[in-house]
């Protein structure tokens, strides 16, 4: 009988060693299957282009309210602008800012200045351009605002051309500026990545474009640290590579440009928490 009651302890204290091993490979396999569920709602790229666009869009050209307490903040430039503005939301910036946006396409360069810039404008895009919002014709929500921010999908010439638009927006204390760098995921492949294990996925690295790297590099050696925002260093922690997953195994980026919901939020997380940008915190 004694030996019974001793199997019967043994046996116990057995499952119970078992139940972290258990417990830890259900997690393990519910983060791995939830990491492919996120890979596959991503691979809908009209979904995800739908959210990029769609709080950005809502709040373009909103005037601000001079009643609402909060600070205005004025964030300007294409679809990297809407992704910055999605990183600032996902991360309850709107709380302490009323956020109104305009949309300035990359393609037809966010300039500020005398000179003629038609010819670095392609010709199929002209049409676009000259009905587009500009700089010029913001000037005066730009005043208004305690932070400006200028974000696109940096050409090399409008980037090297940064510090005359600078000068000529005449941002004034205690007003700030902010210029949002190119960001680059590399060349995505979806289907691959589902067919990856969950270490293979966190350590994920897909090589950046020389383009990003040259205009990065310009944009760092012109403008002011103060003013600056290295998205790629920030986020990537090097120019010539950039991790395609978050440490929980979320797609940073749908199409190696624009970020998905949880890219946006672990973006913009990683920016508030460095310079500059930790001075909206």
């Amino acid at each position: 009988m004694l030996l019974d009651v001793k199997k019967y302890v043994l046996l116990a204290r057995g499952l119970l060693l078992m139940v972290p091993v258990v417990v830890f490979g259900a997690l393990a396999t519910a983060q791995g299957s939830d990491a492919r569920i996120d890979i596959l709602q991503a691979s809908d790229k009209v979904k995800s282009g739908e959210y990029v666009r769609q709080g950005f869009v809502e709040r373009m050209n909103k005037p601000f309210v001079p009643t609402d307490r909060r600070k205005k903040m004025l964030i300007m430039g294409d679809s990297h602008a809407q992704d910055f503005y999605n990183a600032m939301v996902e991360n309850n910036l709107q709380q302490r800012y009323q956020i109104s946006s305009r949309r300035i396409p990359g393609i037809c360069g966010l300039y500020l200045g005398s000179e003629n810039i038609s010819s670095f404008i392609d010709k199929k895009h002209v049409p676009i351009c000259q009905k587009a919002d500009t700089l010029a014709a913001a000037m005066p929500q730009i005043q208004q605002a305690d932070v400006v921010i200028l974000a696109a999908n940096w050409k090399l010439w409008s980037a090297q051309r940064l510090p005359a638009t600078i000068q000529n927006l005449q941002i004034k204390a205690p007003q700030k500026l902010f210029v949002i760098g190119r960001k680059n995921f590399g060349k995505l492949n979806l289907r691959q990545y589902l067919r990856l294990s969950d270490n293979e996925l966190r350590q994920l690295r897909n090589p950046v474009y020389g383009i990003q790297r040259e205009i990065n590099q310009t944009m760092k050696g012109t403008l002011p640290k103060r003013v600056f925002v290295n998205v790629q260093t920030a986020v990537c922690q090097s120019e010539n590579d950039c991790p395609v997953f978050t440490p929980q195994i979320r797609l940073i980026s749908f199409d190696g440009g624009h970020l998905t919901q949880l890219g946006a939020r672990y973006v913009g997380r990683v920016l508030l928490q460095n310079p500059p940008l930790n001075q909206l915190e």
